[in-house]
């Protein structure tokens, strides 16, 4: 249900926790993205219905990305977004506030060339945990789960000229949550404020061409709560429900020839299949500033 989930998983960066790109020693990439996401139908379980008194559900959020290059093999990265979410009808009233810092680390171990080949492995771990005291008890409204989360992913990446296929697997282990009640139901009743929300894993696939200015791609994503229970009929959404998700989608990364300091993105997706959730579609754009504390090296970060 919670569009911010697809905002975690496909925010517009220059440089993300899923891809290949790593930023080389003494590079510092700043930047801001903007990302919209809107949904009228959502599936309550596996039934796909709409409800009017939700309307249109809109989700808007405004993400800063950091990412330095300790070397050209390992990289740490942050994120932090503000999140604006709203309905068309009915009678709920929006919410917005900053949602969960996030800090990773991206480490790619192993490259292997051969002819116009290239094999590179990676291994990202970060954290995320809120950075305000939002309500979680009210979605779809609520920002997010007020879950403190580890994350770990794995990446294999092959590279032939400029054509690439970029495949990474993650898992996520997330922390209980709190709410503003003693009691609630799931499946069975429980005297507690305190709320199981299950881990969950996510896999990406993604190809497209990769050259020295740009980067254009087709990806399909899938996330996977590994727990939880479904909505109930024409009941609110919870927490700890199983929120599954396919999401199909485009990004495209420029880097100005003119100035390679400066790098723009675009991105977009769709739901194709779900699970409690909105089929939401998703656009955002975004914009890099890279520093380097290197003389005479360009800015253009390492694809791989």
């Amino acid at each position: 249900m919670l569009s911010c989930l697809v905002l975690l998983i496909t925010a517009a960066q220059a440089q993300t926790d899923h891809d290949a790109i790593m930023m080389n020693q003494h590079q510092w990439c700043n930047g801001i993205s903007y990302e919209h996401s809107q949904w009228k139908n959502y599936w309550e379980g596996t039934l796909k219905r709409d409800n009017q008194n939700i309307g249109t559900f809109t989700s808007q959020a405004v993400m800063f990305m950091t990412d330095y290059g300790i070397t050209n093999n390992l990289n740490i990265m942050a994120g932090l977004p503000y999140i604006w979410n709203n309905t068309s009808a009915g009678t709920l009233h929006k919410m917005n506030g900053l949602q969960d810092v996030s800090v990773a680390v991206k480490w790619k171990p192993v490259t292997a060339k051969w002819d116009k080949s290239k094999l590179s492995l990676l291994a990202v771990s970060g954290i995320s945990t809120p950075t305000s005291n939002y309500e979680v008890d009210f979605l779809p409204l609520a920002i997010g789960f007020g879950t403190t989360n580890v994350m770990g992913r794995a990446i294999v990446d092959y590279q032939r000229g400029k054509f690439f296929t970029t495949a990474s697997a993650a898992y996520i282990i997330r922390s209980n949550t709190k709410i503003d009640r003693t009691a609630y139901y799931t499946d069975h009743m429980i005297y507690s404020n305190k709320v199981d929300i299950p881990n969950a894993a996510n896999y990406m696939l993604s190809a497209g061409l990769r050259s020295r200015y740009l980067i254009a791609e087709a990806m399909i994503s899938n996330f996977t709560t590994l727990g939880g229970f479904d909505i109930r009929r024409n009941d609110m959404p919870f927490p700890s429900n199983r929120m599954n998700m396919t999401n199909v989608g485009a990004h495209i990364k420029y880097t100005l020839p003119c100035y390679t300091h400066i790098e723009l993105t675009a991105d977009g997706s769709y739901t194709i299949k779900g699970r409690n959730v909105g089929q939401a579609t998703t656009a955002g754009i975004g914009v890099y500033y890279i520093f380097s504390f290197k003389k005479n090296t360009t800015a253009i970060p390492s694809h791989s």
